[in-house]
């Protein structure tokens, strides 16, 4: 154990900028006692080594079912049933559940089939940009970043148009910090039921109207008994969750990176060849995931020379291994032409996000999109002054106001 008082991983001040908090801890070692929004504590780890080794400890396990009764009392912002019908998809198993539901949804994240997509992706994002283009000002949010990932998905997974118009972006806050003394608690159980609801009427669509498809597939999946009723409402909830949201994150985070350095946004408006490379600097300089859901010891264990008591989460933050100076040279700056660039901003093992190349392809397409459509582009805020979300493990915008040259 250790005398260390729990830091606070939340509040505008630290959600505006966590690096300088995630350096203190760093540098006083690899393992820090912290406080979460709901009052639950857990213990950080920070430092690259010490996260690809935490990320691939076998000791270490994803199943809710492991936490203790003090994690479980204040952790679950989800009420039951809820919790059980939804809080059983990938992140939260083990194998060999977890290497089972994952080979589910591989086939439609395959790298040939996303190649395919690519020119249907690329003309959603510049139908997008045809509205805000001859404008000369807008919010990048609102305009393009929460739009244009829910259309790339619901190619993906197979969501028809009808449902498609239905689903609302509000839904996606309810993996947000809302405890159960909170004044926000009644409209979250409000959109929590609303989005179980909508789950429901995707799995009765699919399940009359099949195709070649992910969704038709989970559902066969649950008709053939590979897959729990719970599990497939839980693996849709992430897809359509996980899904879209962290994707509006990061290309909103790449953005505020890019405005914020304008030599590089500038050069690489210039040069759009540079992208790939880019995107993965963009991703390490400030991922959408800052950090990954919870992990549990099923004994009291060591961890870096820190005794962990059984069911207490463990939590690694992948934005400050991304930022160790001891793997990254010069690791607060920006620069387009890190390479290598072995950044963990998608995780690490087993877990590693099975949509990584739907991100990136994405995250590509956007930044070229918006720099080729949007020219001379400025922020039109203070960056001091841009909102931070106030999720507990993720990064992002919620208004990102622009000015540009307007464009026919």
């Amino acid at each position: 154990m250790t005398s260390e008082k729990p830091y606070p991983l939340y509040g505008p001040e630290f959600k505006r900028c966590p690096y300088t908090a995630y350096q203190q801890l760093r540098d006083k070692g690899e393992v820090h006692p912290v406080e979460f929004p709901s009052g639950v504590t857990g213990w950080l780890v920070t430092g690259y080594d010490a996260a690809v080794r935490t990320l691939t400890d076998p000791r270490l396990g994803k199943n809710h079912d492991l936490g203790n009764d003090a994690w479980r009392r204040l952790a679950a912002i989800m009420p039951e049933p809820q919790h059980s019908q939804l809080q059983v998809h990938l992140l939260h198993q083990d194998p060999p559940k977890h290497t089972e539901m994952r080979r589910l949804v591989t086939e439609a994240l395959h790298p040939r089939r996303l190649e395919a997509l690519r020119p249907r992706f690329q003309a959603m994002a510049d139908e997008l940009l045809d509205e805000l283009a001859p404008v000369g000002h807008g919010d990048l949010v609102e305009g393009f970043s929460a739009r244009f990932p829910f259309l790339v998905l619901s190619t993906v997974i197979g969501l028809p148009p009808h449902l498609a118009r239905r689903f609302r972006r509000e839904w996606c806050r309810v993996v947000q910090p809302v405890g159960p003394r909170s004044p926000q608690r009644a409209h979250y159980i409000g959109l929590l039921h609303g989005l179980q609801a909508y789950i429901a009427d995707v799995e009765a669509d699919r399940r009359a109207n099949p195709g070649d498809d992910l969704l038709s597939k989970l559902v066969e999946a649950n008709d053939d008994g590979r897959l729990s009723n719970e599990e497939l409402s839980s693996m849709i909830f992430q897809l359509l969750v996980a899904g879209q949201e962290p994707m509006t994150n990061q290309i909103n985070t790449a953005m505020v990176a890019l405005l914020t350095h304008p030599e590089a946004l500038e050069r690489l408006t210039a040069d759009p060849a540079l992208l790939p490379r880019a995107a993965e600097e963009l991703m390490r300089y400030d991922s959408a995931f800052e950090l990954t859901t919870w992990r549990f010891f099923r004994e009291d264990s060591d961890l870096f020379g820190t005794r962990i008591p059984a069911g207490d989460s463990v939590i690694v933050s992948l934005a400050a291994a991304n930022r160790d100076p001891a793997r990254f040279e010069r690791a607060d700056e920006l620069d387009l032409d890190r390479s290598p660039n072995p950044h963990i901003a998608f995780g690490h093992g087993i877990h590693f996000c099975p949509g990584a190349g739907l991100a990136r392809t994405e995250l590509q397409i956007a930044l070229e999109t918006i720099l080729r459509r949007l020219p001379h582009l400025k922020l039109a805020a203070d960056p001091d002054e841009l909102g931070w979300i106030p999720a507990v493990l993720g990064r992002g915008v919620e208004r990102l106001p622009v000015t540009f040259t307007a464009t026919p």
